[in-house]
């Protein structure tokens, strides 16, 4: 049987390490990655092996050669431009299609038993076998699902947490039969998982997973490339180690020097014809290349020094990776997380504070003291998109530097000549926030439309007519010295999470896009936008029986810019309106929830006294909205969301109803009493949005006061969902309050328990186990439902080290009952 290794992967997250040096060529112990796969593959009988190739493919060449030295073949099949990892084994279908043939990366780390995979291979008759194997993270993987006869049921490419229902993951090692060609088009970028095996289960081919007992580590971080380190060092991984073990866990290679004086605590390694002077001490995982040089009085921890470096006198390094040809000078002070690329000076007492990347070929000057990255930055957070965005305390985390560098990248996303919108909140951080943007985004030719500051609705439909995206800045609902930037697509959605990553990986490299003097986009402000999108809320949303209705409403706008539209349509509207706290707040930009509730407090005081059909309080950038109905009581927003379901699926009689799978089920009985069924996504805000684009959508809602009103526009919108009630609440000739008594109560729980990050994977794993014999609906997180109905949802927070829990039953203490029952299951593996 042959092999194929694929080497052509850029391995951009490794970056600066990457950057001159293709990832399969990165040294772990001294010896690059793809050799120990090699040397694995030798292992297991298989020798005559394929490489494929394509960034920097002459270096793997020059270095593996024919293979000679190793004993096996090698032939190298190279992509002319990246095909992805199906088409990159398509590329060398000539010298594979007469056996069956094994995958496997050229920059995974592993010690499993190859032969134990194409032996159960060969005995269930697969067309494709999966090795599969258990990581506790398993967010940055394909989720692979096998039942108990290992017959694959579906597959999950780099899911979201709340798509994690298993920490069984694809490790990209597969054995298969030629006849997987036919489904692999030539000269095309095709993916296994996501496009060829999807294709295969739905024609019933035998594709099986084959979950594999040992190490595995995809070295795809420079945190799992010092981890990768430590536990070749450590023994965790069956692999050869090239040297001598002088010491329990000190291993020397040929040629190098040691100074008895010298300090080696191990498990450690020095590289062949490296020189260790006396006085240096070398601590656990610190790992010396080839031809290196410590000097005197240096002290190394957890440090990987790759080949041809010299370390000075009285330098301290602790958790870095050093990049070859490298000169490290006297006393200089390098600190964890620190990445420093090849071919670089880092001169004498300077200090390299934690998680700082320095990129090839650069100099670092004496004294100096470096705490962003030298001409590239990665953001050191897990992800560099929140829950709303891209978040931060304002002058701290979120700088205007910061984000000239978001918008540089976000910029580089689209076309040169492409328009964008850029808008804000009324608080002045949000305005110098924009006014970097706004520069960023011109110097990388783009045009740019400045609406100022508006209501975020106003923002998003301005982009979705014709505008290529938009960044609105606002300020954190319930933290004043917080920011939000939120970055747009072309329909006025935030960012799916595909395009969150894109953006990520060119703010990560720095590789920003500039524009040429004659490039430099244009700035404009517009006019009219208040006029025009009333004019077009008005001729989409029906508000006919309002002037007959006679109504009577308390509007309190909450100093927000919700203020700055609604004046000019109550007016056109023609219903009475007593209308509080307008105009722009710039000292209030948010409000926390005890304010939220005074508020409704004083609204509910209003309405009752003036005998008003409702109030309703807006939010700050008008995208969301509170209730108080005819008696001034607070409508609590499960039930507000309840109530408008009811009024739009009465009134409509068929369709679909966009709501997250968090909402009571009770929307279901609702909205299936008027002939309406219910959609339910995921808590994504773009999967809220994406469904409510959808033709059959007549309403949607998050259960939080957002609210979307699909005949206008797919996005929040305060403004028109307060247009759209007018309009219902008239038709019917119904107050809320007895609109509410007609809906049944619902009964739904919540709480959340901390999750370490490592054991999110475990924790799902063990849940899904939990529910065997139960409903399991995986639409987002795991909701298992009882055979009475009863349910809850387990669902990964995706920025936090928690799990959020819901529960719902017929009485309170059911709900209860279910919640701890379930939160007991989650802090099993999480404890």
């Amino acid at each position: 049987m042959k092999a194929v290794v694929m080497a052509g992967g850029e391995g951009t997250r490794l970056r600066p390490m990457t950057s001159s040096m293709p990832k399969p060529l990165l040294p772990v112990a001294n010896r690059p990655i793809m050799e120990h796969v090699l040397r694995l593959l030798r292992k297991h009988g298989l020798t005559e092996v394929v490489v494929t190739v394509q960034f920097l493919a002459s270096l793997v060449r020059n270095y593996f050669g024919d293979g000679e030295e190793l004993g096996m073949e090698l032939y190298y099949a190279n992509e002319e431009v990246p095909l992805g990892t199906a088409g990159s084994v398509k590329n060398a279908e000539d010298r594979l299609a007469d056996d069956s043939f094994l995958v496997i990366s050229g920059d995974a780390l592993t010690d499993f038993d190859l032969g134990a995979l194409i032996a159960f291979h060969k005995e269930k008759g697969a067309l494709v076998t999966v090795c599969l194997t258990r990581v506790p993270d398993p967010v940055e993987f394909g989720i692979t699902i096998i039942d108990d006869e290992g017959h694959v049921e579906r597959f999950l490419e780099k899911p979201t947490w709340g798509q994690v229902f298993s920490d069984t993951v694809n490790t990209g090692i597969y054995v298969m039969e030629p006849e997987v060609f036919d489904y692999v088009p030539s000269n095309t970028s095709v993916d296994w998982s996501s496009e060829v095996f999807p294709r295969l289960l739905a024609e019933g081919k035998p594709v099986y997973g084959y979950v594999a007992e040992g190490y595995w580590e995809d070295v795809g971080t420079h945190e799992s490339y010092v981890k990768a380190q430590a536990d070749v060092l450590t023994g965790r991984v069956d692999t050869e180690i090239d040297g001598f073990e002088t010491a329990p866990g000190v291993f020397v290679a040929e040629g190098a020097e040691i100074d008895p004086a010298a300090i080696l605590k191990g498990p450690c390694y020095i590289g062949p014809y490296s020189k260790i002077e006396a006085g240096v001490e070398l601590r656990e995982h610190t790992v010396i290349g080839s031809n290196a040089v410590v000097k005197s009085g240096a002290f190394l921890h957890r440090a990987v020094i790759h080949g041809n470096v010299y370390i000075g006198p009285q330098a301290n390094l602790r958790g870095c990776v050093i990049g070859k040809n490298t000169d490290v000078m006297r006393a200089v002070r390098i600190e964890d997380g620190v990445v420093v690329g090849d071919e670089c000076l880092i001169e004498e007492e300077s200090v390299l504070t934690g998680g700082v990347r320095v990129y090839p070929f650069k100099t670092v000057e004496a004294g100096a003291v470096v705490h962003s990255d030298v001409i590239w930055e990665q953001r050191s957070s897990r992800s560099l998109f929140g829950p709303r965005g891209i978040s931060g305390v304002m002058n701290v985390e979120i700088t205007p530097e910061l984000a000239v560098r978001l918008a540089g990248a976000y910029a580089t996303t689209l076309k040169k000549g492409d328009t964008v919108i850029c808008a804000r909140d009324g608080s002045r951080a949000a305005r110098a926030l924009k006014r970097a943007i706004i520069a960023a985004l011109s110097s990388s030719a783009l045009n740019v439309r400045d609406l100022e500051s508006v209501p975020t609705p106003v923002a998003r439909l301005q982009t979705a007519h014709g505008a290529a995206g938009g960044v609105v800045i606002r300020t954190t609902p319930g933290v004043p010295d917080s920011v939000d930037i939120a970055f747009l697509d072309s329909t006025g959605a935030d960012l799916s999470p595909g395009a969150q990553r894109k953006l990520d990986r060119v703010y990560s490299r720095g590789e920003y896009r500039r524009a040429f003097p004659g490039e430099i986009g244009d700035l404009n402000t517009p006019s009219r936008i208040f006029e025009s999108y009333t004019q077009e809320l008005l001729s989409r949303v029906d508000i006919s029986g309002v002037p007959e209705a006679d109504l009577k409403i308390v509007v309190d706008v909450g100093g927000g810019a919700a203020g700055l539209v609604l004046p000019s349509l109550l007016g056109r509207i023609g219903v009475e309106a007593y209308t509080v706290n307008l105009g722009i707040d710039e000292a209030h930009p948010t409000e926390s929830p005890g304010e939220r509730h005074t508020a409704l407090r004083r609204l509910g005081a209003l309405v009752a006294s003036s005998e008003a059909a409702f109030g309703v309080r807006f939010d700050p950038v008008g995208e969301r909205i509170w209730l108080v109905d005819d008696t001034g009581a607070r409508v609590d927003e499960d039930r507000a969301l309840l109530m408008l379901l009811d009024l739009v699926a009465a009134e409509r009689r068929g369709g679909k109803i966009a709501l997250p799978v968090t909402t009571t089920r009770v929307a279901e009985r609702v909205a299936g009493f008027h002939g309406v069924a219910i959609s339910w996504v995921s808590t994504a805000p773009d999967q809220l949005t994406l469904a409510c684009s959808a033709r059959e959508t007549i309403f949607g809602g998050d259960g939080r006061g957002g609210f979307v009103v699909p005949e206008f526009h797919s996005a929040l919108d305060g403004i028109a969902t307060f247009t759209r009630l007018l309009g219902l609440v008239s038709r019917t000739h119904m107050t809320l309050s007895q609109i509410d008594a007609r809906i049944p109560h619902a009964h739904v729980r919540r709480m959340d328990v901390p999750t370490p990050w490592a054991a999110k994977g475990m924790v799902m794993r063990t849940v899904v186990e939990a529910a065997e014999g139960r409903e399991v609906d995986t639409t987002d997180g795991v909701r298992i439902v009882e055979p009475d109905g009863r349910w809850t949802l387990v669902l990964p927070d995706p920025a936090e080290a928690v799990t959020h829990l819901w529960a719902e039953a017929p009485e309170p203490e059911q709900a209860d009952q279910l919640l701890g029952k379930w939160a007991e299951v989650v802090e099993r593996p999480a404890g």
